[in-house]
Parts: C-alpha cells; structure tokens; sequence
C-alpha cells in the first residue's frame, strides 16, 4: 500500500514538473526582465500603479504573458519587490495563468466560443473585483522600494538577466513552485482511480462545489485546462465546474497560495480566498443554464479528470516500468528539453550562491562603466527593449501556434500513425497501448480543427461535426476495448475506418 501510494504521488509530481518546465523558464526570465531592463519605477508605470486602471492593465498584461500558475509566482515575487499594491499583484497572478494565444485559439475552436469569451470577461470581473476589495480593505503605506535594480545598456546588462534568473531558480520560487507540485501530486495520492468520471455531469446540483474542492490543489497548465474545458463541453457537462475548473484549477495553485500567505499574513488571505469563492462560485452556478450547451447531447462521464486521480491501478506490480510508459506517453520532447534547461538553471543558480557568497557578480554589474560607441550606434533605454522583448515574446507564442497546429496535410500524416496504432491495437486487445494512441488519435482531430480555424479564420459547422462524430466512436472504442468486447471492436474499427476517409475527404478537398 504504501509503495502504491510513494509512487503515486511521485509519477503525479514528475509529470506536472515536465508540463509546467516551459511555463516556469518563461517565468524566470520575464522576472528578470522586468528587474533589469525596467526596474521598480518603470515596472510600477507599466502597470499603471496608483491609477484607477491598474487593475485591468494587470489583467491586460498577464492574459498575454505565456506563463502559468507556478511560473507566475517568480514574476509575482519581482512586481512585490517593485513596490506594487497586492490587489495589482494578485490580479496579474490569477489572470496570467488562464489564457495564452495556443489556449485561447483552442478554446475557441473546440469549445463554446462564447462561453470562452465570457470566461474571459468574468476572469476580468473576479479579478477587478477582488482587487479592489483588497486594495481598500489593506490599503499599503509600504516606502516604495529604490530604484537601483535597473542595469547600464551594455552586455552587462544582457547578463544580468541570466544571472537574476538562476538565481531566482535556485530561491524562494523553487521552494514554492515545489509546493504546487506536491500539491497536485498529494490528490493523485488522495482520489481513487477513475473516480471523478461521473462527479461533474450536468445534473449534478453540487458539480460547482466538488470541482471548488479538487481545483484548489489542483495544478494545470493554460493548455490542459483548456482541453479539459473542451472535453466537458463535448460531454455536456457542468459549465460551472467548468468554469471553476478554469478560474481555480489554471489561476490558483497551492504553492500561490502559501506564497500571498507568506507575504501578505494568514488575515488576509483568508478575506482574499473568502472573496474569490463567493465570487466565483456564484457565477459558476449563474452560468450554469445560461451557457449550457442545448444542442449536445449530455454523456454520463468524462476521462477528462483522470490525471488529477492515482495513476496506478490495484493490480499494479512493476511500478517502475508503468511509471516510464506513462510517462512515456504524456510527456513531449519540448517539455523534456525545458526540464533540462530548467535544471540546469537550478543547479547554475546554487552554484553562484555558493561561489558568490559576497555578491561580486552583483556589484560587477551595478558598476557603471563607459561604454564606447561607435558613430551609428544607437542606445536603447532598458524599459523600451524590456518592452520590445515581451511584445516579441508575445508574438512567438502566436507564431508557435502554426507550428503546434499544422496544416490539414501534415495532420494527416501523423493522424494516420495514429490511427494504425489504436485500431490494431484494439483489435489485439492490448488495452495500453490502444487506450495511448486512441487519445493520440483523438489528440489529433483537435489539433485539425485549430489548425484550420487558425488558417481559414473559419470552421464549419459541417467540417466541425466531421471530427466530432470521429471523436465519439473513438471513445465508444475506448470504452468496448476496456469491457473487451471484441465483436463490438470489431464493428467499431470498421466504422472508424469509414469516418476517418470521410473527413479527411471533406478536409482535404474544400479546405487546402
């Protein structure tokens, strides 16, 4: 028993580590930014500090930052040493991790576009909203801090960015990021397998409050949350579970949380969460009916939340091995290089503590020194190409979306890897491996649809419901593969086999 829950937990903790790495090095290195290159006076102007609109540029700027809930606790820390009121802080916290350009442009796609979008007006509402409350209820009187971060223009100043982002790395954010992490990994530990499927149907009265309760340890990047909001629109699920999903399951994090506990005190924080709850738990049941989707026919459960649950079943008796294959399967090559990179961040950032006991590399670098210019050389203030650097930040993020969704006949290509592998694997009764491809399959007819909308700026209703009706036999394949109903496999094999030519038809012919 015990080893069945040791190793729960760690293949829990280990796989949201790999998902969050890219988010947690864009974090890094966005506090570094606003460290070195606009410094406290230029970071307090940027988000219009002790103006009326402080809030909603808050909002603004984290809705376009790609970061999440763990990554945003470095940029969290540097806009507190920057001197900037706690409700700006925690607007940009819990408004930074819930939509990117590559989630945002998939929620549009596959889910209610606007349900989407009134998501993302409420997001504004909470965090207004709350901002506020706090802002009047624990006005701070705190001295503004010195503006004595910002570096001289010059390759000292490039440096500096690396060097405050190891060791931001190897500080108090990895203590608290760590915490996140544990926090997921215990619920893994905590919920059975499988038994959330059916916790969030739509006639469910309570689905808003038990999603309340598994969200707030809960850790998911903008993309997951995303997929799981997609998954329960196509189930026809709870929408305000949904919504709660998003809001505390992508905005909140237990490693935040300890993190407002730590520097704003246990009242507080408790008057902050207390006014989120209310706040968001009674729009998630004013939305419920309004925004529910009329036209879909409601399932009786959804796999959506099985990686909040133990990963390994009571059977289990090589954990090792299951754990590499999970792994395996749910983890990218891009997260895999991210982790390196992150590690080496770490590992770089303990390094200079230890060596660098006396600050010399930091008194290096606030040294002002000439620097020669030639006759065309032209000097960039740092908050200009602080700036120029995020907005090109922002606008790779929008680029990767035609890398991350391809066009229709490259995701065809892999589409047809795909399918080989779930449909024989079906028909050999391997449940593994079926079950892994069968979501890669599925995976993939999302990835078409984005792709195409991200295109054409259009989707069809027709093209749309092509790769639904896919979606629905593949997951009725799932579940007779799982029964091992091999008859039924059988026919359902046959007419995945039918459907896939039929869209890739329709796809290919009217939309390349």
């Amino acid at each position: 028993m015990l080893e069945y829950i040791l190793w729960g937990f760690a293949l829990r903790f280990v796989q949201c580590l790999f998902e969050a790495s890219p988010f947690i090095l864009a974090g890094l290195f966005i506090a570094a930014i606003f460290q070195r290159f606009f410094g406290s006076a230029e970071t307090r102007k940027l988000f219009g500090e002790g103006t009326r609109s402080s809030l909603v540029r808050a909002w603004g700027i984290g809705m376009l930052l790609p970061v999440c809930s763990l990554g945003v606790i470095p940029v969290a820390r540097q806009l507190k040493r920057s001197g900037l009121a706690g409700g700006t802080i925690i607007a940009f916290a819990m408004a930074a991790p819930l939509f990117n350009p590559l989630s945002l442009l998939y929620g549009l796609t596959l889910s209610e576009p606007v349900t989407i979008l009134a998501f993302a007006l409420f997001s504004l509402l909470i965090v207004t909203a709350v901002g506020t409350i706090w802002d009047r209820l624990f006005p701070e009187k705190t001295a503004l801090p010195a503006d004595d971060q910002a570096i001289p223009y010059g390759i000292k100043r490039m440096i500096s960015v690396g060097v405050s982002a190891v060791k931001e790395a190897s500080g108090a954010s990895l203590i608290y990021i760590i915490i996140g992490l544990a926090g997921v990994a215990l619920l893994g530990v905590v919920l059975p397998q499988s038994s959330l499927q059916r916790s969030v149907n739509y006639d469910n009265p309570y689905a808003p409050l038990l999603m309340t309760g598994v969200a707030i340890p809960v850790y998911a990047t903008p993309m997951l949350a995303m997929s799981q909001l997609g998954s329960m629109f196509q189930h026809a699920n709870s929408v305000g579970a949904a919504f709660i999903l998003l809001v505390l399951g992508a905005g909140v994090n237990l490693g935040l949380v300890v993190w407002i506990i730590r520097n704003y005190n246990w009242k507080k924080t408790i008057v902050w969460f207390s006014l989120l709850l209310l706040i968001i738990i009674g729009l998630a049941y004013g939305v419920e009916k309004p925004l529910f989707p009329t036209h879909i026919e409601p399932s009786d459960h959804t796999h959506a939340f099985d990686i909040y649950c133990q990963p390994f079943s009571s059977g289990t008796t090589d954990f090792y091995i299951t754990a590499k294959q999970k792994l395996g399967h749910v983890v990218d090559p891009y997260e895999i290089y991210s982790a390196g990179i992150l590690g080496c961040l770490i590992l770089a950032g303990f390094a200079l503590r230890f060596f660098d006991r006396h600050s010399r590399i930091e008194s290096w670098l606030m040294k002002t020194e000439p620097v020669r210019t030639g006759k065309y050389d032209v000097v960039i203030p740092g908050p200009v190409l602080g700036l120029l650097i995020l907005v090109g930040l922002i606008i790779a993020s929008g680029v990767g979306c035609f890398s991350y969704y391809p066009a229709p006949d490259v995701v065809f290509e892999e589409m047809g890897i795909a399918k080989t592998e779930a449909l024989s694997g079906a028909l050999s009764g391997n449940k593994s491996h079926s079950k892994y491809w069968i979501e890669n399959y599925d995976d993939w007819t999302r990835k078409l649809e984005v792709g195409v909308y991200l295109r054409k700026w259009n989707l069809s209703e027709y093209h749309h419901w092509k790769a639904l009706l896919l979606r629905e036999k593949l997951e009725l394949l799932e579940h007779e593969v799982e029964d091992e109903e091999q008859d039924e496999v059988r026919r359902l094999v046959s007419e995945i086999h039918h459907t896939h030519r039929r869209m890739a038809d329709a796809y290919l012919r009217d939309l390349n």
